[in-house]
This record gives C-alpha cells, structure tokens and sequence, in this order.
C-alpha cells in the first residue's frame, strides 16, 4: 500500500514537473515587424529620452508585434548625414535628426538655418507644428523618407576654448566646428570667424586637439556629450532654433498596415511633446550645472549679432525660390 502511494506521488509529482515546463517552454511570438532606429547622440540626450517613449507607445499598442530596437551614439553611422542616407539606402530604418543635414535632400529645409528667425520656442513650436512645418516636412517623401513628427534640439549657442564672445568681434579669428550647412556657415563667417564643417564623431577629439577653437550647439548637446571637458567659454548666443525630427525610410513605411501608420504618426507626435518638454528642462538645468563644472557662462548682446548677420538672408532666401514667402511670414510673427 505504501509503495503504492509513493509511485503515486511520483508521478503526481512528474505531472506537475511536465505542466511547469510545459508553461514556460510556451512558444514566444516574434514581432511581425522589426525596425533599427539610430540617432548621433548619446543614451542621456532628449533624442533618446523620446525615442525611448516612441518605442514604449508603439510596443505597447501593437501588443508587440511591432519591435523598435534603439541604437544611440551613431552606432548605425559615422553622423547625421550619413544616418539619414542610411534611410534611403534601406539600411536604417528610422532616424531622430536635426535638420542641418537636411537642407543637402532637401533644399526647403534651409529656412530653418537663418539666424533669430525664431522670436522663442513657442513661436517654433506653432511654425513648426502648423501649415509651414507639414509642408516642408512632406517635402522629404520625394526623397524617400517619411516625417513622422518634428523634435527639437533647441536654441544653439556657441562654446571655444580661447575667450568670451560678448560681440560679434569677440568672435573674430576663431576656427569653429560647425555642421555641414552653409548657411549655418555664413553665420560665421558674417562675424569673420573660421567655419570648419566636421562629423559630429569627430569633435571632441577635435576640441581636445585644438584643431578647432570651438563648436556651436545646444546646451543638452554641450553638456551630455561633455564638451566642458574640452571648452572653457559658452556664449548663450541663441543664434539658430534647431528643429529636429523623427523619420523613417518612406518604403518601409508604406509597407505598414494602415493603422499602424497612423500609430506610428500619434506616437512619435507624443513622443515629440514629451522630448520637448525634456530639453527645456535640461537646458534650465544643466547651465547652472556647467557653471559648477567650470565652464564661464556669457551672455552675449543678441541685437548685435543680429545685425551682423543680416547678410546671410540676402545671400541665400532667393535659393528659396517661391517659398521665400515662407521666411517672411516667419519673420512677420518675430
């Protein structure tokens, strides 16, 4: 009788064994769809805080069918340029950018490098989110890639190693890195100094070695990627608002079912909001923290170097063609 019970037991027991196992070795379902998303920028920056939120709503509300794997620190290219191409190219499935490299696929996106175009970010905001701002993003569809929704990388400022710059001569003779875009370009040299375009990969070693002076970009960019290792001066020069965006390869896109496009588009757009509200925080943040890290803060007079860069709209709104008009209505909310 007792052996009875214990073989009973034993096999109760190899029952229960075959049952646990049996639920965890539940086959796991593969996402139906798998897309690469890269960006220039490092884990801390705003550009992978709304990645990040883009991939959660996205996962989420495709019960995983959809998966978005996150690659930071341009681990899918050597910049944003390349990146982007990498769209084209098939390569890359999804990109957060500035627009600097834009202008090179599309030249409609030069508008927004012209310097204190923007009176202040809720006038950008409205620009960018309204009329203007969809047309010139559905521009790229052309060039096969798909805006899905407009990010910001805020206003940009310069950093050097050498001295303040409190007015446009300040900045005279300085050799600056800046991205490939000449009208950003033209900013410069209207204040005499020395543009040098450079891959975003490269600057730091750049500044260390002093093969240039200095670099512009905002203050999330200055202080995540640890520029105040390399510089000593940052101007609040606010010279250009730098838009970014979230986009993807046009053919991919097309080849989502179409309510996963419009997921797609609802998602990045709260994806926008929430990286928006995270570089504002930084950039109220973090300049007092590069105060305690030793860089020296200046405020520069804006006025002039409004005046001193005037130039750079004669030189290039007629590239502009028709859509000059756009520039002025911009500039008729300043």
């Amino acid at each position: 009788m007792k052996h009875l019970k214990k073989k009973a037991l034993m096999i109760a027991g190899l029952l229960l064994c075959a049952l646990v196992l049996g639920a965890v070795a539940q086959p796991v379902w593969a996402a139906k769809y798998t897309f690469k998303l890269g960006h220039a920028v490092s884990e801390q920056h705003p550009y992978n805080l709304g990645a990040i939120r883009f991939k959660e709503i996205v996962e989420k509300e495709t019960n995983g069918e959809v998966e978005i794997n996150l690659f930071p620190n341009n681990q899918l290219g050597t910049g944003e340029r390349d990146l982007i191409e990498g769209l084209q190219l098939g390569t890359v499935d999804m990109v957060v950018s500035s627009t600097g490299p834009m202008s090179g696929f599309e030249k409609k996106f030069m508008i927004f490098d012209f310097p204190f175009l923007f009176k202040d970010k809720a006038q950008a905001y409205s620009t960018l989110d309204g009329e203007i701002g969809q047309y010139i993003m559905g521009l790229l569809e052309k060039q096969g890639i798909k805006g899905l929704a407009w990010y910001e990388n805020g206003f940009r400022h310069l950093t050097n190693s050498k001295r303040p710059v409190n007015m446009p001569a300040d900045a005279q003779g300085l050799k600056l890195r800046t991205m490939e875009n000449k009208v950003q370009m033209a900013i410069w040299r209207a204040v005499k100094a020395d543009p040098t375009p450079m891959a975003w990969g490269e600057v730091f070693t750049a500044l260390q070695q002093g093969t240039v002076d200095g670099q512009e970009n905002p203050i999330p960019i200055i202080y995540t990627q640890k520029i105040y290792e390399v510089q000593k001066y940052v101007s609040l020069t606010g010279h250009v608002f730098s838009p970014s965006m979230i986009v993807m390869g046009k053919a991919k896109f097309d080849k989502l079912p179409k309510e996963y496009q419009e997921l797609f588009l609802k998602a990045a757009q709260e994806s926008a909001v929430y990286e928006r509200e995270q570089i504002t925080k930084m950039e109220e943040e973090q300049v007092e923290e590069l105060k305690k890290l030793g860089m020296e803060i200046n405020t520069p007079d804006k006025d002039a170097f409004r005046e001193a860069t005037k130039s750079v709209y004669d030189e290039f709104r007629g590239e502009l063609g028709e859509d000059a008009k756009l520039l002025d209505q911009i500039l008729a909310e300043n």
